[in-house]
Formats: structure tokens, C-alpha cells, sequence
């Protein structure tokens, strides 16, 4: 299986991970997914150096990472409520079904579901993909349109080959493979936010280095 369809997989399970959560939150009787987000957590492990990708695979894997430190972080919350009861008003937004009433004392027990070998992995994650190094500051650039903005991907270009030299990391690619990369993805986040233009971040987390991107209005 090449690195690309192992990505593939590991998408695929996320998103399937996600939904059996949400299956779970909504059910009193159901159990978690352990199962299922052991897997997501060995290939998140498998992955985590980034050393066999190529820029766009490291891309799609940090994306992932990303939106799987922002999932758990709900989990973690949704199960603290799942088994100590609603604690503040703004708990009952996050629609746990079977809570426990308020004056229930809980055992002291781990409530996520993976436990606590998990939980720690998932944090080491977490920090690994979304906590800034002290001595670095990310570098933005806004785009609309790669093709006709080549002064601020040419910017972002050196901002990002620079970082890569700093960190002992290989560059791969030139200007011109990277303003399509840019083009591609700034098209497929417009389309599927609607959003007029998309901030990429240069950032070194934890030694290594990453490019974001988010929707901008």
C-alpha cells in the first residue's frame, strides 16, 4: 500500500471514527469506539516524523492530525459530561444524551474512551501539530487567486524553503509546482467554505515545519 492510499485509510477512519462518536454521545448504552480510534492513533504514530511524505502528503497528514487534536478535545469534554453529569449551563450544548443528574458523585476513573495510554498519545499529538516553538513566528500570506498573486506566493515560497533549511528538513519542488499546489488548494478551500480567500501559515511546531491553511472571508 503506497503512502497516498495509507492517507486515504486514515481519512477514511477518521471520518468514520467521528460518526461512531457521535453514535455513541447519543446513545446511553453505547460503547466507544476504541477500537476504531486505536487504529486512527497507530497511523497518526506511523506518520508523525513525516519523513517518507513528500510536501503535499505532509500537507494532507498535518491537516488530519489537525482535525483529529480538535476532535478528541471534544470527545474528552462530551465523555467528562457523559459521566459526571452537566456541570455549567454551556455543557447541554454539546447534546450528550443519558447524563448522570447534577448531585451524582462520580467515581475517580478515567471517562475517555481509550483510556489513559490513549489520552496521552492524542495530547502528544495534539501538541505536536497545533502548540507554536518559542522561537519561531509564523509568517502569513492571504491569496485569492496563486496565478495572478505570484509576488505573495513567492513570499511564502522563501518564507517556507527558509524554515525547511533552519530545520534540517529537504526541499523538494520549485516555485512552479508550488503556486499550483497553492492554486488547487486555495480552490478546493473557497469552494468548500465559499469563502473569498485562504491565509496560509508558516509555522515550525516542535522542530518541524508546517504550512496552513483556513478559510478567510
Amino acid at each position: 500500500m503506497t503512502i497516498d492510499e495509507e492517507l486515504t485509510l486514515l481519512e477514511s477512519q477518521l471520518r468514520r471514527l467521528k460518526i461512531e462518536y457521535e453514535v455513541y454521545f447519543s446513545n446511553p448504552s453505547k460503547k466507544p469506539p476504541t477500537d476504531i480510534e486505536w487504529k486512527v492513533l497507530s497511523m497518526l504514530r506511523k506518520f508523525s516524523d513525516g519523513a517518507r511524505m513528500s510536501f503535499s502528503q505532509r500537507y494532507r497528514y498535518n491537516e488530519m492530525a489537525q482535525r483529529y487534536a480538535i476532535y478528541s478535545d471534544l470527545w474528552r469534554k462530551k465523555g467528562r459530561i457523559r459521566e459526571e453529569g452537566y456541570r455549567r449551563p454551556q455543557d447541554a450544548l454539546l447534546s450528550v444524551q443519558g447524563v448522570r443528574p447534577e448531585n451524582y458523585q462520580p467515581e475517580h476513573r478515567a471517562v475517555y474512551g481509550v483510556g489513559q495510554a490513549a489520552t496521552a498519545v492524542a495530547a502528544a499529538a495534539a501538541a505536536a501539530v497545533t502548540a507554536p516553538s518559542a522561537d519561531s513566528k509564523p509568517l502569513t500570506v492571504v491569496c485569492s487567486d496563486a496565478r495572478a498573486e505570484q509576488a505573495e506566493v513567492q513570499k511564502l515560497f522563501r518564507a517556507l524553503t527558509d524554515a525547511k533549511k533552519k530545520a534540517g528538513e529537504s526541499i523538494t519542488g520549485d516555485i512552479e509546482s508550488f503556486t499550483s499546489f497553492v492554486q488547487k488548494k486555495t480552490n478546493q478551500i473557497r469552494k468548500q467554505y465559499g469563502c473569498d480567500k485562504v491565509e496560509y501559515t508558516v509555522d515550525v511546531q516542535g522542530g518541524k515545519v508546517h504550512l496552513k491553511a483556513k478559510a478567510k472571508a
